[in-house]
């Protein structure tokens, strides 16, 4: 048997044993293997705000610039790379817009490599690439950002293993405590049988909220493609989040 298919194998070993798939990632799951390492062992305890924090974020129209939102504006020249616009939604569990929040993005570029010291991936580095940016949600709860369709790449959880092409989203509430991370994905990515941080989250469904769909309407003549995808926050149909203790980074 390959390596592929015993990973493949593996994963569907442990969805086949559920008995109730679970709409939220498993914090000790078994195939992402730094997970069963670094996941919390001790029950969690509340703790005060006024300890952790002595102020709450303050983010208004002079704190964001909305050239932020466009990650392809660079100086020196432009990123290399397919351009797309995502767009979408902050929504609270009952479809309501949650207004004026934070959202940052980063990514990898289109060869799949971060900008950061730790990650040794034997791809170039995009000069004119940053990989983040943020944005506000408007009254409605949208936001959008224009940015370079990001690559796969190599990680060290298995033999020849390749995380899916994804961008990182966070998200901030109205304290620093407030803080959550997720991914999204590409549509149609042959990878998402074989990355154990994507099936973590055992239940199909849910991993099905965190792919983009294709959205003709955002795509421009000659100019990029366009991709929607809601965030959920709560409820039944909320979007999988990360781990508060960062097991979710893969670069860890």
């Amino acid at each position: 048997m390959d390596t592929q298919a015993a990973i493949s194998g593996e994963i569907d070993g442990i969805h086949r044993d559920s008995d109730v798939e679970e709409t939220q990632p498993r914090l000790d799951f078994a195939p992402y293997r730094s997970s069963v390492l670094r996941h919390p062992t001790k029950d969690l305890h509340h703790a005060d705000p006024e300890g952790v924090e002595l102020v709450a974020p303050v983010f208004g129209h002079s704190d964001v610039d909305p050239l932020e939102a466009d990650l392809t504006l660079q100086p020196g020249g432009e990123p290399i790379g397919e351009r797309i616009r995502v767009v979408g939604r902050v929504l609270d569990g009952d479809g309501r817009p949650v207004r004026g929040q934070l959202v940052e993005v980063w990514q990898a570029n289109a060869a799949g490599r971060y900008i950061h010291k730790r990650d040794q991936h034997h791809a170039p580095l995009d000069p004119h690439f940053t990989g983040v940016g943020r944005c506000l949600t408007g009254d409605d709860g949208s936001y959008s950002f224009t940015t370079i369709k990001p690559g796969p790449y190599p990680w060290r959880n298995h033999e020849n293993a390749w995380r899916p092409a994804h961008i990182h989203f966070s998200l901030f509430g109205s304290e620093f405590t407030q803080r959550m991370v997720t991914q999204m994905y590409f549509p149609g990515d042959p990878l998402f049988p074989l990355d154990p941080i994507l099936q973590a989250v055992t239940q199909q469904s849910a991993r099905d909220r965190l792919v983009a769909r294709y959205d003709h309407e955002v795509s421009e003549h000659e100019w990029l493609l366009g991709l929607r995808w809601d965030i959920v926050l709560t409820g039944t149909h909320a979007t999988w989040m990360e781990p508060s203790d960062g097991a979710g980074d893969e670069h860890a």
